[in-house]
This record gives structure tokens, sequence and C-alpha cells, in this order.
């Protein structure tokens, strides 16, 4: 493998036109590649290129469409972001209800090990766990207004409050060393099993991490998968080896996810949103289908029907 090395912008022009896109609109083009950055550009190229093994672009391709492809990745990744703070909230506030309902609302009561699972195996990950928290409540406690007045006029943090200053990635890591009582009772809020909730704050907080520091939604694949839906069967989403095509550990998985834990009125509000993007790409976009694009981040084709579905 050759060493990377430095290219002007108008390198990184020639280096597209060399591979068949075609510019128009030079000084426009140089003015988004310093912005935006070549390399994150060039990676939804694949949806324009003539094969797997031929890296060109098909004949017609514009910088334009290419653009648009990195356009609509970063809205929908903006607006998938934007609801999953509104789950993050909820399963804080729920976890927090029920957890402070039974073992008390000082952190020293419901931080307690004990209140967590015995099962002797996974004693170590109750520790490391409870370990995680303490550290980010005595790092960031201070800096939240809630936190501070709390520790300052109470000289402790009632764990509704506590939730603000912990990631979403120790919540679905504080979820799991819960006693089954109390992931069920939590789940039972969102009407699955706590196990499928597991899977769900798992592959929350790896996309909250990926949109927070503006990853590529294309084509990303999570190493878990979420079990089998209602929705999946009536969307009759098509099956390759007894395994759904779509919707499993893609963007639609956390579409799916969003239909499990938003409102109705706020999953709603959601597909319209990704509907809007959707309808601008499919203007901007002429050498390749839409479908094309959507299948490529794991939507189906008849994925607007999952906002009808009960």
């Amino acid at each position: 493998m050759g060493n990377k090395t430095f290219k002007s912008i108008d390198e990184q022009i020639e280096i597209l036109r060399d591979k068949g896109l075609t510019i128009d609109d030079r000084p426009e083009t140089k003015d988004i590649l310093l912005r935006e950055n070549y390399f994150f550009l060039s990676g939804y190229r694949r949806l324009f290129m003539l094969s797997g093994k031929n890296k060109k672009f098909i004949p017609g391709t514009t910088f334009e469409e290419l653009y648009g492809a990195f356009l609509f990745d970063r809205r929908v990744r903006n607006t998938m972001f934007k609801f999953i703070l509104v789950v993050e909230n909820n399963i804080k506030s729920i976890m927090s209800h029920v957890l402070s309902k039974k073992y008390g609302i000082k952190e020293k009561n419901y931080l307690e090990p004990k209140n967590f699972t015995t099962d002797s195996y996974r004693t170590k990950q109750v520790h490391d766990v409870l370990n995680k928290m303490k550290r980010q409540i005595k790092n960031n406690a201070k800096d939240h207004t809630a936190t501070a007045h709390y520790l300052n006029h109470h000289g402790f943090i009632p764990m509704w409050i506590m939730v603000k200053v912990l990631s979403l990635g120790i919540i679905a890591e504080l979820f799991c060393i819960l006693k089954t009582e109390d992931q069920q009772e939590i789940a039972d809020y969102y009407n699955v099993d706590s196990e499928t909730l597991n899977i769900y704050l798992n592959l929350l907080s790896n996309y909250r991490n990926l949109c927070a520091h503006e990853d590529i939604l294309f084509e990303r694949r999570t190493q878990r998968k979420i079990p089998d839906s209602k929705y999946h069967e009536l969307l009759k989403i098509e099956q390759t080896d007894d395994e759904y095509v779509y919707g499993k550990n893609d963007l639609f998985a956390l579409v799916i996810i969003m239909k499990k834990m938003l409102s109705d009125d706020e999953f709603r509000e959601l597909i319209f949103e990704i509907s809007y993007e959707v309808d601008i790409l499919n203007g901007k976009i002429k050498v390749v289908p839409t479908s094309v694009v959507l299948n490529k981040i794991g939507f189906p084709d008849n994925w607007r029907d999952i906002v009808n579905l009960d």
C-alpha cells in the first residue's frame, strides 16, 4: 500500500475528475471540499461507482450528487441524534424513578452493590460499572447546575438528578447489572422483554456516539442485532437464509427501536423529518435511484409504512 501524501484542493478535484466525476463549478467545489473534508465526502462515492471492482463513477455523476448524498447523511444523522436524545432522557427518567422508589434517593443508598445482580460471575462487572458512575459524578457534578445545587444545599445527589451527568453508554451498562425484576419493570414501560431492551440500549448508545462525532451513517452496521419484531413481518421485509435483510443492525433497526421507545407523536415527527430529507435527495441524485441509497442504509422500499403500524 502506497504512502498517503498531502493533496491540495486542486489535486483533490483532479482525483475526482480522473475517476469520472463531473465538476461544473470548480470554485464552488473547491469551497465545499475545503469546508467539508475530501475524505468524508469521498466516503459516499461507493453509491455512484460502476461496480465494487470498478472504482470509476457512473458516467454522468456530478459533484452535486455526491455532495447531496453527503448532506442527506448529515441531516438524517442530525434528525436521529435529536430523537436519540429524547429516548435518552426518557430512559434515564424511568430508570431513576424505578430505582429511587426501591432503593432510596441518596447515592450512598442506590449505589449499594447489593442492589444489583447477585450473579457471582458478574461481581466484577457490578463494581466496574458503579465505579464508572462514581467517577462521572465526581468529574461532572460540579459543572451541572442541578447536581451542584443538590451537593451544595443537601449534601447528596438524587438519582433523577444524577443521571444527567451519566452517558447513555453508562446507562446501558447500568441496566445490564440491574436485578432481573428491576430490568423487567423498566422494560415493561416499552412493552418489550428485558433482554430486548438491553440490546436496544446498546445500539442506541452506539448510534448516539456515531451521530455526536459526525461519523458516516451510510452502510453502518452494528455488531449486535435487534431481535425479530412484528414490524419485520408486517412490512414483509425480504429474508436471506431466514435472516431479515433490513432492520436488524442497520439504521432501520434504529427506526424500529424508536417505534418502540418514542411516543406516537414523536415517532410520526421522526418519520416526517426523514421523509422530507428523502424527498430532497430524490431531487438531487439522478444516476442512481433513491431506493438504492435507502437500501444501502438499511431501509426497505416500504419503510414509511411503519408509521401506521400498531
